[in-house]
């Protein structure tokens, strides 16, 4: 994850709006309209995050990015990492007013989050379109807040899953070229202008196989439709929470690497060190990032205990016990949330 200021796009592709309105409409007149119109549900979300937040030391205390409006009271979604922990939310629309907003839910499976404008923005909602319909090759739209001039043509180059290194695991995770750089809860769009992903990073594999190859990666907006409910109702999905450790870690030829620690996470809290190789979860044998959180959130709930085997730098093969907890329970929430 990452934060970044926020700045418009320079690389403006004049053609990538036209795409939109292949299939919407055919009289110029009115396919103009159709593009600014859609354009105008994305939104700039800015938030203050509080200080003392797990999050800040990392993300920093001051976010910027796009969320898209999807429905008519003011509700947005963005990428989750925006909001986390947030004690003041602004979103500003696409006719330059600005909104003060609250913290309405995060996933922390997918890395939806979701606000809502006090009042509600002047723009038409944006329609959820069929992310499953996305294959590689497939033409799309990549676009953030401001209009036309913050707007590229993109293709899908993959569809996987993806694994990041704070315990998440994406399944059918959309990877587009080219990168676009302010990505943070910039919205995918269809060619029949419907949302059908929120950005989340830029990754230097997006199509796998070539060398170093940027791109983007996207939550599919099919993974937000069974959830949706349940997070403007309680705040959260109301899929079954999973064991967390505190454990970031990196994959080198299948071998997951211990590189930092969340600060009074179970791990640090249990004497897992950076620098170590991870082998087995519950007596099993880890093969890859991917193994490793299969394995582990297979154990149970969290509050259950998790026999960790590592190889330290010097050799030794040890076992640790980590006592798991829930996530959510470690954030510092602000205000706003």
């Amino acid at each position: 994850m990452c934060s970044l200021p926020y700045r418009l796009a320079r690389k403006t592709v004049a053609s990538a709006v036209f795409g939109l309105v292949l299939i919407a409409v055919s009289a110029p007149a009115s396919a103009q309209k159709t593009v600014d119109e859609i354009l105008s549900a994305i939104v700039r979300v800015q938030t203050e995050i509080n200080p003392s937040g797990r999050t800040a030391s990392v993300l920093g205390t001051e976010r910027d990015g796009h969320g898209v409006v999807i429905d008519s009271s003011g509700l947005v979604l963005t990428i989750g990492y925006l909001i986390l922990e947030s004690q003041k939310v602004t979103v500003t629309g696409s006719n330059g007013a600005t909104y003060p907003a609250r913290f309405v839910a995060y996933d922390s499976e997918t890395g939806f989050g979701l606000i809502r404008t006090q009042t509600p923005l002047k723009a038409k909602p944006m329609r959820l379109g069929d992310s499953s319909r996305l294959n590689e090759g497939t033409g799309v739209i990549v676009a953030g807040f401001g209009g036309r001039g913050n707007t590229i043509r993109a293709t899908v180059v993959a569809r996987r899953e993806f694994a990041g290194y704070w315990e998440y695991l994406l399944p059918e995770a959309i990877f587009t070229q080219p990168a676009f750089r302010v990505f943070g809860g910039a919205a995918l769009i269809d060619l029949e202008g419907r949302l059908v992903g929120i950005g989340s990073l830029v990754v230097g594999d997006a199509k796998q196989g070539s060398g170093v190859n940027p791109g983007n990666m996207f939550v599919p907006i099919d993974a937000l439709k069974p959830i949706l409910g349940s997070m403007i109702a309680s705040g959260r999905s109301d899929a079954p929470p999973r064991p967390w450790l505190g454990i970031y870690s990196e994959e080198l030829r299948q071998r997951v690497f211990v590189t930092r620690l969340a600060a009074d996470g179970p791990g640090a809290d249990s004497g897992v060190e950076i620098g170590d190789i991870i082998v087995a979860v519950g007596g099993k044998p880890v093969s890859g990032i991917n193994d490793f959180y299969r394995k582990l959130w297979a154990l149970g709930a969290p509050g259950i205990d998790v026999p960790l085997s590592v190889l330290r730098l010097g050799g030794k093969l040890e076992t640790l016990t980590l006592r798991s907890r829930d996530r959510y329970s470690w954030y510092r929430y602000g205000t706003g949330n």
